[in-house]
């Protein structure tokens, strides 16, 4: 096999792969299958670091490939699957003609990567339960694990070139790169720009100079308490950086399912406000039920996806029973139970909370407290999510599905005032919002942005990169692409109330974005 043709494959893609790895496959004659290969794991396993932990995590899906190859490379394969059980597992061989018993064991493992299924809709998303009490410990147990995930992330970037801790910062001119928790922020009488990180061990003043005026920039978008890399040179008194360097999420490619299913996108009904759009709903659900509708087109709609505060809840700002239809808490679930209980029984749908639904406000939030919100759980086509969730949809034998993060979008207002570049538009462009927390790799990289319950793992980091990023909150509708992730925002079907007009944005009544999984093309269903 010609390794060098291989490697400059890898280099126009993006890959990195552990010198190790391309050994495995010197059996091969012919160089497009090594590509082909590299190709299919890497888009699988959604990373471009191809490395032995990447093939251990997916040997089921590699030996789905081997089984594709034809017969007539047989001795290929099996020379290949011999040094792959070697490398993987030296002395416990993996054997890829696995028995019975071993494929029960297999089917047992993988349930138990997700929570929930029903039918092609998985869960994945665990939210810890309340302790009876907290105390600093355990901000100190998350904070430090929002650091060492991102540090992880962080240390997968090239930029970062000879990367030490804070305390082995030798003053020498020699390049250098840290990564930290940015703890404070302030200009100084020169206009700079003054930033105090820490990590692990020990904490130091890093300095942007505004005559890099890119760089300056950069440094104004900063939030407190994100992670960052930084590139420069100095001591364990001030550190001078030259290079920012965000967690971010890679490039990822698109997926498309063999399936030609839609997935319908909403947020923020409110049901249960006087300023409720119940009228505009009802021929919503005619349309889904095929009702003067093409139904052709209709009975593709699989999935109904909402994130969070499907109902108005009570006593969630001043004066708020003024604005309230009904003003029960369970009446409000039992009103919107009975709206989707009209929906035909084979479209899932799946909801998340939010801040009016009854819940802890501080995030993330578990599903809808069943006390109130029985009359959800008792419809059998319902899935019920925390907030943030991470729910796979649309998968069969030979598609692995969308991966699909949902985050009502609480901690949204205050990038919106809070970050320069946001600033301008603020409300009245989420997508802009989401992408900052995407490049953040977190979904409040700010503590002050939202109430968080300090669990000893953050569940509002963006672990896994989702296919598709949805909110709502800001009662905006906004659609746009991130380094290929879909980034969607929810309209509303409440009317604009005082509150919302004081925040200054616009709103978008009763639009639905409508996905096809497999064109990924995307219609704008309006039903104001």
């Amino acid at each position: 096999m010609n390794s060098q043709n291989v490697l400059k494959f890898c280099m126009e893609k993006g890959f990195l792969v552990e010198p190790g790895i391309l050994n495995l496959f010197e059996d091969l004659d012919d160089p497009e299958d090594m590509k082909w290969i590299l190709e299919r794991i890497g888009c699988y396993s959604r990373s471009r670091i191809i490395n032995k932990n990447i093939l251990l995590k997916n040997v089921d899906f590699l030996r789905e490939i081997l089984s594709e190859f034809p017969s007539e490379k047989l001795s290929q394969v099996e020379s290949l699957r011999s040094k792959m059980n070697s490398f993987l597992f030296e002395k416990e061989l993996l054997e890829f003609s696995i028995n019975e018993s071993q494929k029960k064991n297999n089917e047992a493992t993988k349930k138990q990567e997700f929570l929930l299924e029903k039918g092609s809709v998985k869960v994945f998303s665990k939210i810890p339960p309340l302790k009876p009490k907290l105390d600093v410990t355990d901000f100190v147990k998350n904070l430090r694990d929002k650091f060492n995930v991102l540090k992880n992330v962080l240390q997968e970037h090239q930029e970062l070139e000879n990367l030490v801790s804070i305390d082995k910062l030798s003053g020498k001119n020699q390049k250098s790169s840290i990564i930290g928790i940015v703890s404070n922020k302030q200009t100084t009488k020169n206009k700079n720009i003054m930033l105090e990180v820490e990590d692990l061990s020990g904490k130091i003043k890093i300095l942007i100079n505004q005559k890099n005026q890119e760089l300056y920039l950069e440094a104004e978008n900063i939030a407190l308490d994100s992670v960052l890399g930084f590139v420069g040179f100095g001591d364990k008194e001030i550190f001078f950086a030259n290079k920012i360097v965000f967690p971010d999420v890679p490039v990822i490619d698109k997926k498309y399912s063999n399936k030609e299913e839609y997935a319908l996108f909403l947020g923020d009904i409110h049901y249960g406000s006087k300023l409720f759009m119940r009228e505009n709903f009802l021929r919503f659900i005619d349309y889904l039920n095929g009702k003067d509708s093409n139904f052709e087109e209709v009975k593709k709609i699989k999935y109904l996806i909402i994130a969070g505060d499907i109902i108005a809840g009570i006593g969630i700002y001043p004066n708020q029973v003024h604005d309230l239809e009904v003003i029960d808490l369970e009446e409000q679930f039992k009103g919107f139970a009975n709206l989707l209980s009209k929906i035909r029984k084979d479209i899932t749908i799946i909801i998340s909370s939010g801040n009016h639904d009854g819940v802890r406000l501080m995030e993330p939030q578990p599903p809808l407290d069943e006390k109130y919100a029985w009359p959800l759980y008792d419809l059998d086509n319902v899935v019920l999510v925390s907030n943030p969730a991470n729910v796979n949809i649309g998968s069969n034998e030979t598609f692995q599905g969308f991966n699909i993060l949902i985050y009502h979008g609480y901690s949204y207002p205050y990038y919106a005032n809070n970050i320069p570049c946001l600033i301008e538009k603020g409300l009245s462009a989420p997508d802009k919002i989401m992408n900052y927390l995407l490049k953040n790799r977190h979904l409040a990289p700010s503590n002050s942005s939202t109430q968080y319950f300090p669990s000893d793992k953050d569940e509002l980091i963006i672990r896994d990169i989702p296919d598709i990023f949805f909110s709502g909150h800001i009662h905006k509708m906004a659609i746009d692409f991130y380094k290929g992730v879909l980034v969607i925002c929810g309209a509303t079907w409440e009317q604009e109330t005082e509150l919302i007009k004081k925040y200054g944005n616009l709103i978008d009544l009763c639009k639905v974005p409508m996905l096809n999984l497999k064109t990924r093309e995307i219609k704008i269903l309006d039903f104001e």
